[in-house]
């Protein structure tokens, strides 16, 4: 890949001048502007219109899913074994209270709306205190009665294996007849819940929470945005493509659905992944072309650019965006390169809602790189020369002048120089200092705990969590066990195994086996009320360690959990391992050195323990519960961890190629190590800082969302990218490379010639 000219260069290109693709596609998108910002917006509403289900086929939101992660191991075997033996389907369930149940007027008015469910096309069965052998009195019936007395539970099972859309007609039929349980009962409520309904209020809520999301995050990101370009005008660039990065998320992950199981918050993540790159892309693009229209115009006779152009002030917006795309076009391939690779990772561990993360993460992400390479350059040759002015009309004293000011072309010296230059004074102190604090934070990553919540992802007080919370506190006869034991063996060999079950510390109880087909099954209820908590995962490690002479399989969410850990951890050597190597190869091929593509991997590595640390200090311990509104579960979401390895390195280096291709420019151009260092910094700091703010900002406004796992993440990302743009670009990377001197870009003879043939330089 070669570029055209340096910043010296004249404004005309020679004849014989050899042009890089980049730079022809920059001056392309000059010349042809109007036509790909129409596609784009073709493509935008076509994008939002396949997501919402505006064309028919239902939205993407409509085709969502939620539950324990899915991974190969002894949990997906047994329930496989159950689930070919099942002989129902989904339950539809109806908790009424504020009624005696033993009331006459109370049965005859629960049996005649029983009577209706059972008409219901898809119903198998309707169980309740009056269905039970022996009546409202007896042991089965007392099952179905609250425990303080005052409630009964009506439950409808359907038919199993039943066509997708006539089990939700039934499931909607169900649940319409059981709301009506309460008419005609004075003081009575009703209450209905099932599986179907608690995903369906989660994939609600994750369509409440991206909307939130991205309310909080645009208004604000467009202010920052103002004040960095010191206009609307170039402000609007980055968000424009921020919403094109949106749509093309949206519509991919919509083609995602329809071959692959899609978790709910797949989508959070990966449309906001999308709209933190493509302003990032989009700032450092715009940026970039401000920078290069600048030179251009002081080194011609006129003013800089007027409403009506001549034609010397086109050919400038067409040589400025041709080099505009030559070179932060090529760093922003460099970074979605690396980003796309951190994401393929996960493509390696076998659980699908990593998979799922990794594939829509590596879409998300050749969006943004499209949006920054044809659709903002192509804004920005409509808006040429505009771009240099302050876009507001105002007229309040000083507000121009100040926006002026902001928005102008980074100076040779300011800001991030001179701090350069104060570490570069006491570089080993600053870089102790800095991975001391580094190391500090990432302490208590040691004690991280990992759970896969159900019901306790949505917030307290929502309407299927307490339904569920109130399942358990007050029918715990009908509750499901915490660990199920799939036994191939009769009936007497583990009715006798169980009493020695019985024994074991922390099992508070067990439910009589049941024999299946050919299989029995026996239910186990564990001391306390977490089935996700150390209890039930000893318990589980207890019965697979000591296995009785038939073969047994243990199951159950502890189960699946360490299923879940175990696979995670049997992949991870293999995944980071290949994402390390390539992302070294990516820098080597960029920088020509050895030392650099390592020291920055190692600096990722801190500073991504130091969010995980941070992130379990706020959830996992329990502390900002109040400020952040959740409740702790002792624990970290599965899926979080991985996902924050994963998005966190690829932001992480993204900041990272941002920095480091302009001091390799400077350093190309002849200046020293330290003075490369100095004047890369300054040049790129503005931008490395504005885009990590509003990053972070777009990572805040997860935050505001009600779901706990959205919450996390939120937290995770914008902590990793605060932590990453601030210690490490900031302060241990210009210390670091102060402390190696010309040694950075040192690089055995061998890989040198390999650089020399194959490496990517800016001439």
């Amino acid at each position: 890949m070669t570029t055209a000219t340096g910043r010296g260069a004249a404004p005309e290109a020679a004849p014989t001048e050899r042009l890089g693709w980049l730079e022809r596609l920059g001056r392309a998108q000059a010349r042809h502007a109007r036509s790909v910002a129409a596609a784009w917006v073709v493509i935008v509403v076509v994008g939002f219109g396949v997501a919402f289900g505006a064309f028919g086929g239902g939205s993407l939101f409509d085709r969502l899913h939620s539950g324990e992660p899915d991974v190969p191991g002894e949990t997906q075997v047994g329930r496989q074994m159950l689930d070919a033996r099942e002989q129902s389907g989904e339950r539809v369930l109806v908790m009424l209270d504020g009624i005696d149940p033993t009331a006459p007027a109370v049965r005859q008015h629960v049996q005649a709306v029983e009577q209706k469910v059972r008409q219901v096309e898809g119903v198998q069965s309707v169980a309740s205190p009056y269905s039970a052998p022996g009546g409202v009195t007896s042991t089965a019936g007392q099952a179905f009665v609250a425990t303080d007395g005052h409630g009964l539970l009506v439950s409808v099972t359907l038919q199993p294996r039943l066509p997708s859309r006539t089990e939700q007609r039934a499931i909607d039929q169900s649940q319409q007849l059981l709301g009506t349980v309460d008419d005609g009962l004075p003081g009575a409520s009703a209450h209905v819940g099932s599986v179907d309904q608690l995903v369906h209020d989660i994939t609600h809520q994750v369509e409440v929470d991206l909307r939130t999301g991205e309310g909080v995050a645009l208004p604000i990101s467009l202010l920052v945005m103002v004040l960095v370009f010191g206009g609307f005008l170039a402000a609007g660039m980055p968000l424009a493509g921020a919403i094109a990065s949106i749509a093309g998320a949206l519509a991919s992950l919509y083609g995602f659905s329809r071959v692959i199981e899609l978790d709910a918050t797949v989508v959070n993540v990966v449309t906001i992944l999308g709209l933190g790159l493509c302003i990032d892309y989009g700032l450092l693009i715009v940026s970039r072309f401000r920078e290069e229209l600048h030179v251009l115009d002081t080194g011609r006779a006129g003013p800089a650019g007027s409403e009506s152009l001549p034609e010397s002030g086109r050919r400038a917006v067409e040589l400025a965006l041709g080099r505009t795309v030559a070179h932060a076009g090529r760093t922003v391939l460099f970074s979605a390169l690396i980003v796309g690779i951190s994401l393929s990772g996960l493509l390696l561990f076998q659980t699908t809602i990593l998979r799922a993360l990794g594939a829509a993460g590596v879409s998300a992400v050749v969006v943004a790189l499209l949006v920054a390479l044809t659709f903002v350059p192509a804004m920005i040759g409509l808006a040429g020369h505009r771009l240099l002015r302050p876009g507001l009309p105002m007229r309040v004293p000083g507000v121009r002048s100040l926006l002026r000011r902001l928005g102008d072309v980074a100076p040779s010296q300011g800001v991030f120089s001179r701090l350069a230059l104060r570490v570069q004074r006491h570089p080993w102190i600053v870089a102790l200092v800095v991975v001391a604090a580094l190391i500090g934070l990432a302490a208590p990553a040691l004690s991280l705990r990992m759970t896969s919540s159900g019901t306790a992802l949505l917030p307290k007080g929502a309407d299927q969590r307490t339904f569920f919370e109130q399942l358990d506190a007050r029918y715990p006869a009908l509750a499901d066990p915490d660990v199920t034991v799939v036994a191939r063996a009769d009936l007497a060999q583990v009715q006798a195994w169980s009493r020695d079950v019985t024994t074991v510390p922390g099992v508070a109880s067990t439910v009589p086996p049941e024999q299946l087909e050919g299989l029995v099954v026996l239910g186990i209820q564990v001391v306390g009320d977490d089935p996700t908590g150390q209890t039930a995962t000893t318990v589980v490690e207890h019965l697979r360690s000591h296995r009785p002479t038939f073969p047994i399989w243990v199951v159950g969410q502890a189960a699946g959990e360490l299923d879940y850990s175990h696979a995670i951890r049997a992949r991870a050597p293999l995944a980071g391992g290949l994402v390390v190597l390539a992302t070294f190869v990516l820098l080597f091929l960029m920088t020509g050195s050895v030392l650099v593509p390592l020291k920055a991997l190692l600096m990722n590595v801190v500073s991504l323990g130091a969010s995980l640390g941070v992130l379990v200090l706020i959830f996992q311990d329990g502390n900002l519960e109040k400020l952040l509104g959740f409740t702790s579960t002792g624990a970290i979401e599965s899926t979080i961890p991985p996902l924050v390895l994963a998005f966190g390195f690829g932001l992480a280096m993204d900041y990272e190629v941002f920095l480091l291709s302009r001091i390799k420019e400077e350093h190309d151009h002849g200046r020293d190590n330290d003075s490369s260092v100095v004047h890369g910094l300054q040049r790129s700091g503005r931008i490395i800082t504005s885009a990590a703010l509003l990053v972070v900002i777009v990572f805040t406004g997860l935050i505001a969302g009600k779901l706990l796992v959205v919450k996390q993440t939120g937290v995770a990302l914008a902590t990793a990218v605060a932590i990453d743009a601030t210690l490490v670009r900031m302060l241990l990377v210009p210390a670091t490379m102060t402390l190696l001197g010309e040694w950075n870009w040192w690089a055995p003879a061998p890989l040198r010639r390999l650089h020399a043939r194959f490496g990517v330089t800016e001439h």
